[in-house]
Protein backbone atom coordinates (compact mmCIF):
# COMPACT_ATOMS: atom_id res chain seq x y z
CA UNK A 1 0.00 0.00 0.00
CA UNK A 2 1.25 3.49 -0.91
CA UNK A 3 0.07 6.76 0.60
CA UNK A 4 0.33 10.17 -1.04
CA UNK A 5 -0.84 13.73 -0.35
CA UNK A 6 -0.55 17.08 -2.11
CA UNK A 7 -1.99 20.57 -1.86
CA UNK A 8 -1.84 22.92 -4.84
CA UNK A 9 -3.46 26.26 -5.63
CA UNK A 10 -4.81 29.33 -3.87
CA UNK A 11 -8.16 30.71 -2.78
CA UNK A 12 -11.40 28.79 -2.65
CA UNK A 13 -10.30 26.63 -5.59
CA UNK A 14 -7.33 25.17 -3.71
CA UNK A 15 -6.93 21.43 -4.35
CA UNK A 16 -6.03 18.99 -1.59
CA UNK A 17 -5.77 15.35 -2.61
CA UNK A 18 -5.12 12.39 -0.31
CA UNK A 19 -4.79 9.02 -1.97
CA UNK A 20 -4.12 5.34 -1.41
CA UNK A 21 -2.57 3.06 -4.02
CA UNK A 22 -2.70 -0.69 -3.52
CA UNK A 23 -3.54 -4.14 -4.82
CA UNK A 24 -7.12 -5.17 -5.66
CA UNK A 25 -6.58 -8.14 -3.35
CA UNK A 26 -5.31 -6.11 -0.39
CA UNK A 27 -6.79 -3.63 2.12
CA UNK A 28 -6.95 -0.85 -0.48
CA UNK A 29 -8.95 -3.10 -2.78
CA UNK A 30 -11.34 -3.89 0.09
CA UNK A 31 -11.73 -0.19 0.90
CA UNK A 32 -12.27 0.52 -2.82
CA UNK A 33 -15.12 -1.98 -2.96
CA UNK A 34 -16.63 -0.64 0.26
CA UNK A 35 -16.54 2.91 -1.06
CA UNK A 36 -18.54 1.99 -4.15
CA UNK A 37 -21.00 -0.28 -2.37
CA UNK A 38 -21.66 1.66 0.85
CA UNK A 39 -22.81 5.11 -0.16
CA UNK A 40 -23.01 8.04 2.25
CA UNK A 41 -25.26 11.06 1.80
CA UNK A 42 -23.25 14.05 0.62
CA UNK A 43 -20.08 12.00 0.14
CA UNK A 44 -21.08 9.79 -2.78
CA UNK A 45 -17.98 8.10 -4.24
CA UNK A 46 -17.61 8.00 -8.02
CA UNK A 47 -15.26 6.36 -10.49
CA UNK A 48 -12.94 8.76 -12.33
CA UNK A 49 -13.61 8.73 -16.06
CA UNK A 50 -11.66 10.28 -18.92
CA UNK A 51 -14.97 10.62 -20.75
CA UNK A 52 -18.34 8.97 -20.20
CA UNK A 53 -17.97 5.19 -20.41
CA UNK A 54 -14.15 5.24 -20.12
CA UNK A 55 -12.69 4.70 -16.65
CA UNK A 56 -8.98 4.92 -15.94
CA UNK A 57 -6.59 2.04 -15.45
CA UNK A 58 -5.81 1.62 -12.64
CA UNK A 59 -9.41 2.38 -11.61
CA UNK A 60 -9.81 5.36 -9.30
CA UNK A 61 -12.66 6.12 -6.92
CA UNK A 62 -13.11 9.74 -5.85
CA UNK A 63 -14.41 10.44 -2.36
CA UNK A 64 -15.51 14.06 -1.68
CA UNK A 65 -14.00 15.44 1.55
CA UNK A 66 -16.66 18.15 1.91
CA UNK A 67 -20.34 17.28 2.18
CA UNK A 68 -22.02 17.98 -1.18
CA UNK A 69 -25.20 19.93 -0.41
CA UNK A 70 -26.35 21.27 -3.77
CA UNK A 71 -26.12 20.73 -7.51
CA UNK A 72 -23.44 23.37 -7.93
CA UNK A 73 -21.06 21.44 -5.70
CA UNK A 74 -22.03 18.17 -7.36
CA UNK A 75 -21.26 19.62 -10.80
CA UNK A 76 -17.75 20.61 -9.65
CA UNK A 77 -17.06 17.13 -8.28
CA UNK A 78 -18.55 15.23 -11.23
CA UNK A 79 -17.12 17.72 -13.72
CA UNK A 80 -13.69 19.43 -13.47
CA UNK A 81 -12.49 17.57 -10.35
CA UNK A 82 -13.32 14.11 -11.72
CA UNK A 83 -11.88 14.90 -15.14
CA UNK A 84 -8.68 16.31 -13.63
CA UNK A 85 -8.07 13.28 -11.43
CA UNK A 86 -8.72 10.87 -14.30
CA UNK A 87 -6.34 12.72 -16.63
CA UNK A 88 -3.64 12.83 -13.96
CA UNK A 89 -3.91 9.07 -13.45
CA UNK A 90 -3.75 8.32 -17.18
CA UNK A 91 -0.80 10.66 -17.70
CA UNK A 92 1.00 9.12 -14.73
CA UNK A 93 0.75 5.66 -16.30
CA UNK A 94 2.00 6.98 -19.62
CA UNK A 95 4.93 8.77 -17.93
CA UNK A 96 5.94 5.75 -15.85
CA UNK A 97 4.96 7.22 -12.48
CA UNK A 98 2.55 4.30 -12.14
CA UNK A 99 3.84 1.02 -13.65
CA UNK A 100 1.87 0.16 -16.79
CA UNK A 101 2.23 -3.58 -16.18
CA UNK A 102 0.45 -3.16 -12.83
CA UNK A 103 -2.50 -1.18 -14.18
CA UNK A 104 -4.84 -4.19 -13.93
CA UNK A 105 -3.62 -5.15 -10.45
CA UNK A 106 -3.85 -1.79 -8.67
CA UNK A 107 -6.72 0.40 -7.50
CA UNK A 108 -6.58 3.97 -6.22
CA UNK A 109 -8.72 5.83 -3.71
CA UNK A 110 -8.52 9.63 -4.06
CA UNK A 111 -10.05 11.90 -1.43
CA UNK A 112 -10.71 15.28 -3.06
CA UNK A 113 -11.40 18.66 -1.45
CA UNK A 114 -13.72 21.13 -3.20
CA UNK A 115 -14.53 24.26 -1.19
CA UNK A 116 -18.29 25.04 -1.10
CA UNK A 117 -17.50 28.56 -2.37
CA UNK A 118 -15.25 27.43 -5.24
CA UNK A 119 -16.37 28.84 -8.61
CA UNK A 120 -13.57 28.97 -11.17
CA UNK A 121 -13.74 25.66 -13.05
CA UNK A 122 -10.42 26.29 -14.79
CA UNK A 123 -8.58 26.55 -11.48
CA UNK A 124 -10.41 23.54 -10.08
CA UNK A 125 -9.38 21.43 -13.07
CA UNK A 126 -5.71 22.44 -13.21
CA UNK A 127 -5.19 22.49 -9.44
CA UNK A 128 -6.70 19.02 -9.00
CA UNK A 129 -4.74 17.66 -11.93
CA UNK A 130 -1.49 18.93 -10.41
CA UNK A 131 -2.36 17.81 -6.89
CA UNK A 132 -3.32 14.29 -8.00
CA UNK A 133 -0.18 13.87 -10.05
CA UNK A 134 2.04 15.19 -7.26
CA UNK A 135 0.34 12.97 -4.69
CA UNK A 136 0.95 9.96 -6.93
CA UNK A 137 4.61 10.83 -7.39
CA UNK A 138 5.01 11.17 -3.65
CA UNK A 139 3.18 7.92 -2.99
CA UNK A 140 5.27 5.91 -5.43
CA UNK A 141 8.55 7.44 -4.16
CA UNK A 142 7.65 7.05 -0.49
CA UNK A 143 7.86 10.81 0.08
CA UNK A 144 8.50 12.01 2.68
CA UNK A 145 10.99 9.71 4.34
CA UNK A 146 11.34 9.72 8.11
CA UNK A 147 14.43 11.94 8.06
CA UNK A 148 12.57 14.62 6.10
CA UNK A 149 9.71 14.55 8.60
CA UNK A 150 12.07 14.84 11.57
CA UNK A 151 13.95 17.71 9.90
CA UNK A 152 10.81 19.67 9.02
CA UNK A 153 8.69 19.10 12.12
CA UNK A 154 10.20 22.03 14.05
CA UNK A 155 10.77 24.25 11.01
CA UNK A 156 7.46 24.17 9.17
CA UNK A 157 4.29 26.21 9.60
CA UNK A 158 0.89 24.84 8.59
CA UNK A 159 -0.75 27.35 6.20
CA UNK A 160 -4.22 26.98 7.76
CA UNK A 161 -2.94 27.26 11.32
CA UNK A 162 -0.30 29.94 10.84
CA UNK A 163 1.98 28.65 13.55
CA UNK A 164 4.31 25.85 14.46
CA UNK A 165 4.63 23.77 17.62
CA UNK A 166 7.99 24.88 18.97
CA UNK A 167 10.28 22.39 20.69
CA UNK A 168 13.61 22.86 22.43
CA UNK A 169 15.61 20.97 19.81
CA UNK A 170 18.55 23.30 19.16
CA UNK A 171 20.02 24.90 22.32
CA UNK A 172 21.13 27.33 23.58
CA UNK A 173 18.00 29.40 24.21
CA UNK A 174 17.43 32.85 25.61
CA UNK A 175 14.50 32.62 28.03
CA UNK A 176 13.01 36.07 28.58
CA UNK A 177 11.54 35.99 32.09
CA UNK A 178 8.58 38.33 32.35
CA UNK A 179 8.32 38.89 36.07
CA UNK A 180 6.07 41.85 35.39
CA UNK A 181 2.58 42.46 36.70
CA UNK A 182 1.42 44.84 33.97
CA UNK A 183 -0.15 43.02 31.04
CA UNK A 184 0.45 45.97 28.72
CA UNK A 185 4.17 45.93 29.59
CA UNK A 186 4.35 42.19 28.93
CA UNK A 187 2.73 42.61 25.53
CA UNK A 188 5.21 45.36 24.73
CA UNK A 189 8.08 43.01 25.56
CA UNK A 190 6.59 40.33 23.32
CA UNK A 191 6.28 42.79 20.46
CA UNK A 192 9.82 44.17 20.81
CA UNK A 193 11.89 41.03 21.44
CA UNK A 194 13.17 39.98 17.98
CA UNK A 195 11.94 36.86 16.24
CA UNK A 196 14.37 33.99 16.69
CA UNK A 197 14.22 30.22 16.98
CA UNK A 198 16.41 30.66 20.06
CA UNK A 199 14.09 32.88 22.09
CA UNK A 200 11.49 31.52 24.51
CA UNK A 201 9.35 33.36 27.05
CA UNK A 202 8.67 32.76 30.71
CA UNK A 203 5.37 33.73 32.29
CA UNK A 204 6.74 34.78 35.67
CA UNK A 205 5.10 33.72 38.92
CA UNK A 206 3.81 37.24 39.77
CA UNK A 207 2.18 37.56 36.34
CA UNK A 208 0.56 34.11 36.60
CA UNK A 209 -0.70 34.85 40.11
CA UNK A 210 -2.26 38.15 39.07
CA UNK A 211 -3.95 37.07 35.84
CA UNK A 212 -4.16 33.30 36.15
CA UNK A 213 -2.67 30.66 33.89
CA UNK A 214 -5.01 31.54 31.02
CA UNK A 215 -3.04 34.75 30.51
CA UNK A 216 -1.03 32.67 28.01
CA UNK A 217 -4.03 32.58 25.67
CA UNK A 218 -4.12 36.37 25.56
CA UNK A 219 -0.37 36.57 24.99
CA UNK A 220 -0.66 34.14 22.07
CA UNK A 221 -2.60 36.83 20.24
CA UNK A 222 0.70 38.74 20.19
CA UNK A 223 3.13 35.84 19.61
CA UNK A 224 1.18 32.75 18.42
CA UNK A 225 4.34 30.70 17.77
CA UNK A 226 6.07 31.53 21.04
CA UNK A 227 7.32 28.85 23.42
CA UNK A 228 5.80 29.85 26.77
CA UNK A 229 7.17 28.53 30.06
CA UNK A 230 4.60 28.86 32.83
CA UNK A 231 6.56 29.43 36.04
CA UNK A 232 4.07 28.56 38.77
CA UNK A 233 6.65 26.78 40.98
CA UNK A 234 4.21 24.06 41.99
CA UNK A 235 4.56 22.84 45.59
CA UNK A 236 1.47 20.64 45.84
CA UNK A 237 -1.20 18.99 43.63
CA UNK A 238 1.41 18.36 40.95
CA UNK A 239 -0.79 16.56 38.43
CA UNK A 240 -3.58 19.15 38.73
CA UNK A 241 -1.33 22.16 38.15
CA UNK A 242 0.53 20.52 35.28
CA UNK A 243 -2.83 19.79 33.60
CA UNK A 244 -3.93 23.40 34.18
CA UNK A 245 -0.80 24.59 32.38
CA UNK A 246 -1.42 22.26 29.43
CA UNK A 247 -5.05 23.38 29.20
CA UNK A 248 -3.82 26.98 29.01
CA UNK A 249 -1.55 26.03 26.04
CA UNK A 250 1.73 26.37 27.95
CA UNK A 251 4.69 24.70 26.25
CA UNK A 252 6.43 24.08 29.57
CA UNK A 253 5.53 24.32 33.24
CA UNK A 254 7.69 24.69 36.36
CA UNK A 255 7.62 22.70 39.59
CA UNK A 256 9.65 23.67 42.64
CA UNK A 257 12.44 21.33 43.69
CA UNK A 258 11.28 21.97 47.25
CA UNK A 259 7.98 20.16 46.63
CA UNK A 260 7.48 16.64 48.02
CA UNK A 261 8.96 13.98 45.79
CA UNK A 262 5.54 12.48 45.08
CA UNK A 263 4.27 15.88 43.96
CA UNK A 264 7.23 16.34 41.61
CA UNK A 265 6.79 12.89 40.11
CA UNK A 266 3.05 13.33 39.58
CA UNK A 267 3.78 16.72 38.02
CA UNK A 268 6.35 15.28 35.59
CA UNK A 269 4.10 12.38 34.58
CA UNK A 270 1.15 14.68 33.92
CA UNK A 271 3.24 17.08 31.86
CA UNK A 272 4.54 14.17 29.82
CA UNK A 273 1.02 12.82 29.37
CA UNK A 274 -0.20 16.15 27.99
CA UNK A 275 2.82 16.64 25.72
CA UNK A 276 4.46 19.63 27.42
CA UNK A 277 7.88 20.09 29.01
CA UNK A 278 8.38 19.70 32.74
CA UNK A 279 10.87 22.02 34.39
CA UNK A 280 12.16 21.64 37.95
CA UNK A 281 13.38 24.85 39.58
CA UNK A 282 16.23 24.15 42.01
CA UNK A 283 15.97 27.45 43.87
CA UNK A 284 17.07 26.80 47.49
CA UNK A 285 17.71 23.08 46.77
CA UNK A 286 21.08 22.25 48.36
CA UNK A 287 21.95 19.24 46.20
CA UNK A 288 20.10 19.26 42.84
CA UNK A 289 21.91 16.15 41.58
CA UNK A 290 20.93 14.17 44.66
CA UNK A 291 17.29 15.18 44.22
CA UNK A 292 17.31 14.11 40.57
CA UNK A 293 18.78 10.73 41.49
CA UNK A 294 15.87 10.07 43.86
CA UNK A 295 13.17 10.79 41.27
CA UNK A 296 11.67 7.75 39.56
CA UNK A 297 10.89 9.95 36.54
CA UNK A 298 13.04 12.81 35.33
CA UNK A 299 11.99 16.28 34.14
CA UNK A 300 12.83 17.61 30.68
CA UNK A 301 14.62 20.67 32.05
CA UNK A 302 16.53 21.42 35.25
CA UNK A 303 16.84 25.08 36.19
CA UNK A 304 19.72 26.09 38.44
CA UNK A 305 18.40 29.25 39.97
CA UNK A 306 20.31 31.86 41.95
CA UNK A 307 17.87 34.10 43.79
CA UNK A 308 17.85 37.83 43.08
CA UNK A 309 18.59 38.57 46.73
CA UNK A 310 21.81 36.48 46.65
CA UNK A 311 23.25 37.56 43.28
CA UNK A 312 26.03 39.50 44.93
CA UNK A 313 27.25 36.70 47.21
CA UNK A 314 26.27 33.27 45.84
CA UNK A 315 28.38 31.54 43.13
CA UNK A 316 27.12 31.75 39.53
CA UNK A 317 24.30 29.29 38.78
CA UNK A 318 26.20 27.58 35.95
CA UNK A 319 28.75 26.14 38.38
CA UNK A 320 26.59 23.04 38.83
CA UNK A 321 25.71 22.40 35.20
CA UNK A 322 28.48 19.93 34.39
CA UNK A 323 27.71 17.69 37.36
CA UNK A 324 24.10 17.30 36.20
CA UNK A 325 25.03 16.79 32.55
CA UNK A 326 27.54 14.07 33.41
CA UNK A 327 24.80 11.99 35.04
CA UNK A 328 21.61 12.87 33.18
CA UNK A 329 20.57 13.53 29.60
CA UNK A 330 18.60 16.67 30.43
CA UNK A 331 18.45 20.28 29.33
CA UNK A 332 19.86 22.59 31.98
CA UNK A 333 18.86 26.21 32.37
CA UNK A 334 20.58 28.84 34.50
CA UNK A 335 18.96 31.87 36.10
CA UNK A 336 20.33 34.74 38.14
CA UNK A 337 22.89 37.34 37.11
CA UNK A 338 23.11 36.43 33.40
CA UNK A 339 24.60 39.34 31.43
CA UNK A 340 25.92 39.60 27.85
CA UNK A 341 29.50 39.56 29.11
CA UNK A 342 29.14 36.23 30.96
CA UNK A 343 26.96 34.43 28.41
CA UNK A 344 30.01 32.70 26.94
CA UNK A 345 31.04 31.44 30.36
CA UNK A 346 27.58 29.98 31.01
CA UNK A 347 27.40 28.26 27.63
CA UNK A 348 30.94 26.91 27.99
CA UNK A 349 29.83 25.37 31.28
CA UNK A 350 27.11 23.50 29.36
CA UNK A 351 24.05 25.68 29.97
CA UNK A 352 21.27 25.10 27.41
CA UNK A 353 18.89 27.85 28.55
CA UNK A 354 19.87 31.31 29.76
CA UNK A 355 17.10 32.91 31.81
CA UNK A 356 17.20 36.70 31.66
CA UNK A 357 14.63 39.01 33.20
CA UNK A 358 15.11 42.65 34.12
CA UNK A 359 18.16 43.10 31.88
CA UNK A 360 15.73 42.82 28.96
CA UNK A 361 12.24 43.55 30.27
CA UNK A 362 13.32 46.72 32.11
CA UNK A 363 15.78 47.92 29.47
CA UNK A 364 15.15 51.25 27.77
CA UNK A 365 15.82 49.51 24.47
CA UNK A 366 14.19 46.11 24.87
CA UNK A 367 14.92 44.95 21.33
CA UNK A 368 18.54 46.09 21.52
CA UNK A 369 19.05 44.40 24.89
CA UNK A 370 17.68 41.10 23.60
CA UNK A 371 19.84 41.31 20.48
CA UNK A 372 22.97 41.83 22.60
CA UNK A 373 22.26 38.57 24.41
CA UNK A 374 21.60 36.75 21.13
CA UNK A 375 24.84 38.11 19.65
CA UNK A 376 26.75 36.97 22.71
CA UNK A 377 25.15 33.54 22.43
CA UNK A 378 26.05 33.34 18.74
CA UNK A 379 29.66 34.22 19.58
CA UNK A 380 29.80 31.38 22.10
CA UNK A 381 27.99 28.82 19.95
CA UNK A 382 26.79 28.99 16.36
CA UNK A 383 23.07 29.68 16.15
CA UNK A 384 20.91 28.90 13.13
CA UNK A 385 17.39 30.20 12.61
CA UNK A 386 14.91 28.77 10.12
CA UNK A 387 15.37 30.34 6.69
CA UNK A 388 12.53 32.85 6.52
CA UNK A 389 12.81 33.23 2.75
CA UNK A 390 12.64 29.64 1.58
CA UNK A 391 9.67 28.72 -0.58
CA UNK A 392 7.87 25.70 0.83
CA UNK A 393 6.69 23.67 -2.17
CA UNK A 394 7.95 20.14 -2.82
CA UNK A 395 11.20 20.63 -0.91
Amino acid sequence: MRVGEALIGIGNEVAHVDLLVGSKNGPVGQAFANALSQLSAGHTPLLAVLRPNLITKPPVVLVPKVTVKDLHQAELIFGPAQAAVAKAIADSVEEGILPKDMAEELVIIASVFIHPKAKNVHKIYYYNYGATKLALKRAMKGFPDVEKVLYEKDRSVHPFVGRKMTKLWDPPYLQVAMDLTSLSEVKKVLELVPESDHVIFEIGTPLAKKYGVDVILELRDVRPDAFFVLDIKTLDTGNLEARMAADATANAVVVSGLAPRSTIEKFIREADKTGIYSVIDMLNVDKPTALLEKLSVKPNVVELHRAIDTEGTAPPPWNGVREIKEKFDLLVGVAGGIRPENVGEAISAGADILVVGRAITRARDIEGAARRFLISMASAKELSDTDQFRVMTDF
